[in-house]
Formats: structure tokens, C-alpha cells, sequence
């Protein structure tokens, strides 16, 4: 079990690199934003994003916002697993901040005494001082303001980082989102021609590795700290035993399903913070895809599965030109698995068995794919399939849902 006091030995292993930074100049030092407006923006839970301008007005200025650390149990599936979480503003992933080339971001980050463990910030986004990571080390009970001026367009991740050990078992519980920098006249096409969104949505992608007991069966624990131990030897084992969209399976299914209507462009930022991931538009494609995420590089187009390398986050764009089921989902690799295909709800649903030799557990996991569905508002029969039965709730999930109404 890691101790509150282990917990918050973070702060020594970074105090050297906090002594050698705070003796180099800063680039975003309050003279250099003395005179610029400031805006405040109110941060929303994924898959939502808060209101932005897609083309700069004026020049830069400071785009404030504040986020809480908020350890907290998370019930994962259906079978009621649970995460005990760390998360930025209490979402899984974190939520996405939209800033425009040369403005500068500017973050409070609050760490409740609520809280058992020390946190921090590390901007992919940024230049310097460990991405922020070295300035923002703060206990429970503390907070923390770092500003930085955003140089390079594109989508960036963002995660705890507060050392050594620590920094994968935070990520991997739950700590990370991205940061979208705009350039300031707007998204291009490969052709240098301006394009635009109609609807934005964040799809976070966890990989989370819940301890089971002597029975096979998941574990469960008083606070964020107590799983430690537990975790970092499932960890070490490589294979996550729940992976999901934005925190947990369903989450962007059914009611919380992501909607748009036909005509309407939709950008879907897409962010693995750990592991590599292929997304995969069924029944559409990326019309232009930033795959590597940097608005600096045209877009590939066309794309019907594109590459997420773990620890950064990608863009895809799509005009949706009719109704019906769209399935997004990452393409693994499903050498070696047997697999089998089942319709509902006008998608379809893979469930992949692992082989037996691949010893993962008293019982084993099952892997289940469940393919985002994007699916008609109106016409409850439109695309059904007659016999369709649910599939069953299994831990290793993907699922998201969009409707298109006719």
C-alpha cells in the first residue's frame, strides 16, 4: 500500500529540477502579458468542448482556466468495477482547452485537501520546465498557476507526471486530456483552403489495470493510494483488463450518445495518453485527418483507419452525407483471437476471445470491441436487424454512439 507520506515524496524528487529552473528566465514572465485582454473560460466534461472561436479575433491574449484534482471511486462496466480515479475536473479523460497560436494559456490547478496524494500538470503543449511538470508539483490542499505561450498549432496531450513510479500509475488512472491550439486563421485543407466544423467532440481513450483477487474477481479499495502496489503488478503484465472511450464502457452510448445531423462536419479529437491506437470510421472515412495532430502538416486524405501513437492526441474530420450507423472504433490486432459478429442497434458488436495460452488471470478477460454506433434518431426500425439480442457485458470495452436523424 503507498503511504500518504510516500505519496507525497514526489515533491523531493523534483525539488532540484524546480531550484535549476526558477534561476532561467521565463518566456511568459508578466510583463509579457501585461497589456494583452483575457478571457475566462469555463471548462465542460468530455466529449463536450467549451465554446471557441474557430478563427482568432484580434490578436493574442491570455485564455484563463482553472481545473480541480478530484481522486474518486469510478464504477467502469456494467459488472460495477471499480477505478479508484485521479482526474482533472473530475472527467475521464480530462477536459479539452482550446487556445489559438501565440495566445498564451494560463491554468489554475486546484489540489484539494480532500485529496490523498500529491499532483501536477505536464503540457505537451508547452516549451520548458518538464512541459510545466516541475513548476506545478502541489499537495493536497495546495494550488498552483502556470501560464505559457502556445507556439505550435495542433492537438497536445497533458498529464500528471509527479515522478518516477508515479507517472504511468497516475496516467494510467486516469489523468490525462489534451490541449487543442488553433492556428490563428483557422484550420486548411491539403490545399491550403480553409475549412470548417460544425460539431467538435473529444474521444478519450483509457487503458485501465483493475487488480483481481484470489476468486479472479475485481478488486476494490478505500482510496486512490491503497491500490498501488496492486495496480504497478498488473501494469507490468502489459495487458489492461479495461479499455474505454471517455472513462468508462457506454459512456457515449445511448442517452449520452454524441449527435449530429446529416450535412454537418464533425472534428472528433481522438487522444491515447498511454499505448497506440488506430481509429476507424465504419460506413465513413477521415476526410482530412491529422494524424500526427500538428495543423502545421496538411491533413491526409481519405483515411480509413489512422494512427494514434500513444502519448499524443490526432484530429479527423467528416462531413456525415447520410443517416444511419457509423461504427468508430480502434482497429487492434486480432491475430491469434477467434471472434464473432453480432448486429444491434443497426451496428455491429465483435466479441474476441483470447487464446488459451495467453494467461491473463484466474478466468481470463474478454476482450469485446463494441463498435461506436452512430445511429438514427427517428425511424426506431430503420436499420435493425430481426433477432437481435444484446451482447454481454464484458470488461474490455470500446463504445461510443452518435445519431444521425434522417
Amino acid at each position: 500500500m503507498l503511504t500518504r507520506r510516500e505519496a507525497l515524496l514526489g515533491s523531493v524528487l523534483t525539488a532540484a529540477a524546480v531550484a535549476t529552473i526558477s534561476a532561467m528566465p521565463t518566456a511568459a514572465s508578466a510583463k509579457d502579458v501585461a497589456g494583452l485582454p483575457r478571457e475566462k473560460v469555463t471548462l465542460v466534461a468530455p466529449p463536450f468542448v467549451h465554446a471557441h472561436d474557430q478563427v482568432a479575433k484580434g490578436g493574442p491574449k491570455v485564455v484563463e482556466f482553472t481545473m480541480k484534482i478530484e481522486e474518486k471511486p469510478v464504477v467502469i462496466d456494467a459488472d460495477g468495477t471499480q477505478l479508484n480515479a485521479m482526474t482533472y475536473n473530475g472527467s475521464i479523460p480530462g477536459p479539452l482547452m482550446v487556445v489559438h497560436e501565440g495566445d498564451y494559456l494560463e491554468l489554475t490547478l486546484i489540489n484539494p485537501d480532500t485529496n490523498t496524494l500529491a499532483h501536477n500538470i505536464d503540457f505537451h503543449a508547452a516549451t520548458g520546465a518538464l512541459g510545466g511538470g516541475a513548476l506545478t508539483l502541489i499537495n493536497p490542499g495546495e494550488q498552483v498557476t502556470l501560464r505559457f505561450k502556445a507556439t505550435r498549432a495542433g492537438t497536445f496531450v497533458y498529464h500528471c507526471a509527479p515522478g518516477g513510479a508515479m507517472i504511468p500509475w497516475h496516467v494510467v488512472s486516469g489523468m490525462s486530456g489534451t490541449v487543442m491550439v488553433l492556428p490563428r486563421d483557422g484550420l486548411k485543407d491539403d490545399k491550403g483552403k480553409p475549412v470548417r466544423y460544425d460539431r467538435i467532440y473529444y474521444v478519450g481513450e483509457n487503458d485501465f489495470y483493475i487488480p483481481r483477487d484470489d476468486q479472479g474477481k475485481f478488486k476494490k479499495y478505500d482510496s486512490a493510494g491503497d491500490n498501488y502496489d496492486d495496480t504497478v503488478k498488473v501494469m507490468r503484465g502489459l495487458i489492461p483488463t479495461h479499455v474505454v472511450f471517455n472513462g468508462k464502457a457506454g459512456s457515449l452510448t445511448g442517452e449520452h450518445a454524441m449527435k449530429a445531423k446529416v450535412g454537418e462536419t464533425v472534428l472528433i479529437i481522438h487522444s491515447q495518453a498511454n499505448r497506440d491506437t488506430r481509429p476507424h470510421l465504419i460506413g465513413g472515412h477521415g476526410d482530412f485527418v491529422w494524424e500526427q495532430g500538428k495543423f502545421a502538416n496538411p491533413p491526409a486524405r481519405d483515411l480509413e483507419t489512422w494512427f494514434i501513437r500513444g502519448g499524443s492526441a490526432g484530429a479527423a474530420l467528416y462531413t456525415f452525407l447520410q443517416p444511419g450507423v457509423y461504427a468508430y472504433e480502434p482497429q487492434s490486432d486480432r491475430s491469434g483471437r477467434t471472434g464473432r459478429h453480432r448486429a444491434l442497434h443497426g451496428g455491429w458488436r465483435q466479441l474476441e476471445r483470447r487464446p488459451d495460452d495467453a494467461g491473463r488471470g484466474a478466468q481470463g478477460d474478454r476482450l469485446l470491441s463494441e463498435r461506436m454506433v452512430v445511429q438514427p434518431c427517428s425511424s426506431a426500425g430503420l436499420h435493425r436487424k430481426s433477432g437481435a439480442v444484446p451482447c454481454p457485458s464484458i470488461p474490455y470495452s470500446l463504445s461510443a454512439s452518435l445519431r444521425l436523424p434522417r
